[in-house]
């Protein structure tokens, strides 16, 4: 079996004192975080920060302190994959989708996010997430 890993970036921003996420709706129909393989010589951060800017034109700020992985088998490809995630903040909106792999960019609070992200790893994922922004 294939070993896949991906990094990406949960991007949030803060309008009117609220937490806002930005999501991604790949064209598959799969709403996600901007998220990508890692190339060449990479390292995750720098994966993940390319890959959201390509998929959205963002360049977040990480915030140090959050790493987090999920791992699923992707059946199609019989391969595992490991996708690392770290935490980015933007202070303006000002944001297009690659219209290669985009098909939206949805930006909603935690509620609505919840509920658009389909697995309950990915769920998971922007609940400790947005624990840890809150904490900021």
């Amino acid at each position: 079996m294939k070993q896949e890993k991906s990094c990406g970036v949960i991007t949030y921003i803060v309008i009117d004192n609220e937490i806002n996420y930005l999501l991604v709706e790949q064209n598959n129909g799969f709403t996600c975080f901007p998220k990508g393989h890692v190339e060449n010589n990479e390292t995750e951060e720098e994966t993940a920060l390319r890959e959201c800017y390509e998929e959205t034109g963002l360049k977040p700020k990480l915030v140090k302190g959050f790493r987090e992985s999920i791992d699923y088998y992707m059946p199609d490809f019989d391969a595992m994959k490991e996708v690392v995630f770290f935490i980015g903040k933007i202070d303006k909106l000002d944001y297009h989708r690659q219209e290669k792999e985009i098909k939206d960019i949805k930006l909603c609070k935690y509620e609505k996010a919840y509920n658009y992200l389909m697995f309950d790893n990915w769920q998971e994922l922007l609940f400790k997430a947005n624990e840890f922004i809150k904490k900021l």
